[in-house]
C-alpha cells in the first residue's frame, strides 16, 4: 500500500494484482508500466516480473490490517478486470473489500466488457465505487457498460483526455474526473475539451474533479481550471468512518 498517495482523488493504493497489457490509446504512455520497471530495478519483490500481469495473493488481505479508514484506489498498477485475472481471484478481492468496510474503494477499468459480464457475480455494497476510463469518444461505450453494473457509486476517469467528449450520456453517473496526460511524450489536452465536460457535469448534477493539465512537468502546469480548483466528490458519498487507527505498511503492495 502507498499511504498519502500522490493521486489527487484518492488517499491510498492497494495492488492485489500488478502488471497489465495495453488495450486502447490511453495506455500508450502508461505511468504504471514506467513505475513497475523502476520498482523492479529497485529490487521490489512484488515487481520481479516487471509489468507482466501477476497475481499478488500475499497482498489480498492487507486492507483488513489497515484500521485507519482510507479512500483506496484498487489496482493502481493493473486492471482488476483484465482477461488473465481469474474470476475467483476477482471475487476474493471483492470479498476483502466487503469485509474491510471501514474503507472506501475506487476501482477503475478499461475492460468494461468483462466488468459487465461478471458484475452479477460480485457484491456491490455502497463503499465499493466502480469507474471506467474513457479517453476518446470512440470509447464512450464503456460508460454504457458501467451504467448496467450493480455499483452504487459509478464514476468516469476521462484521463488522459485525448479528444473532445461532447454530448456525454451522464445518466446514472455520480462523478467525473478529467485530466491531461503527464510524463514523457505527454499528449496535449485542449482546454475546451475539459471545459465542455465540466459544463456537462454541472448541467447534469454530476460531481466534477479536475485532476491536472498534465504535460512533461505537470506540477508547473497545475490543476486550476478557469482560476479555481474543482475537487467535487460524489453526492452522498460517505466519509470513511472508523476512528480505529494503525500505521500504513507495504509500499506499492
Amino acid at each position: 500500500m502507498a499511504s498519502n498517495s500522490p493521486i489527487e482523488w484518492t488517499q491510498s493504493t492497494w495492488n492485489p494484482v500488478t502488471g497489465c497489457t495495453k488495450v486502447s490509446p490511453g495506455c500508450k504512455h502508461c505511468y504504471a508500466e514506467r513505475m513497475a520497471l523502476r520498482l523492479r530495478a529497485m529490487g521490489q519483490s512484488n515487481y520481479t516480473n516487471g509489468f507482466k500481469l501477476t497475481l499478488q495473493p500475499q497482498a489480498l488481505e492487507l486492507p483488513l490490517r489497515w484500521k485507519k479508514p482510507q479512500r483506496i484506489f484498487v489496482n493502481s498498477m493493473s486492471d482488476l478486470f483484465h482477461k488473465d485475472v481469474p474470476l475467483t481471484f476477482i471475487q476474493r478481492v471483492f470479498d476483502v473489500m466487503r469485509r474491510a468496510d471501514w474503507h472506501q474503494y475506487q476501482i477503475l477499468t478499461k475492460r468494461s466488457e468483462r466488468l459487465l459480464e461478471v458484475s452479477p457475480l460480485l457484491p456491490w455494497p455502497p463503499h465499493i465505487w466502480m469507474g471506467v476510463s474513457v479517453e476518446r469518444r470512440d470509447y464512450r461505450f464503456r460508460i454504457d457498460h458501467l451504467r448496467q453494473t450493480g455499483a452504487h457509486v459509478k464514476f468516469l476517469s476521462l484521463e488522459p483526455l485525448l479528444g473532445p467528449l461532447p454530448r456525454l450520456n451522464l445518466a446514472g453517473i455520480d462523478w467525473a474526473i478529467v485530466g491531461g496526460e503527464s510524463g514523457p511524450g505527454a499528449r496535449a489536452m485542449d482546454g475546451r475539451w475539459a471545459r465542455d465536460i465540466r459544463d456537462q457535469c454541472l448541467a447534469a448534477g454530476v460531481a466534477f474533479f479536475f485532476k491536472q493539465w498534465g504535460g512533461v512537468n505537470k506540477k508547473a502546469a497545475g490543476r486550476q481550471l478557469d482560476g479555481r480548483t474543482w475537487d467535487q466528490m460524489p453526492k452522498g458519498a460517505p466519509t470513511p468512518h472508523s476512528s480505529r487507527s494503525v500505521s500504513m505498511e507495504v509500499i506499492y503492495a
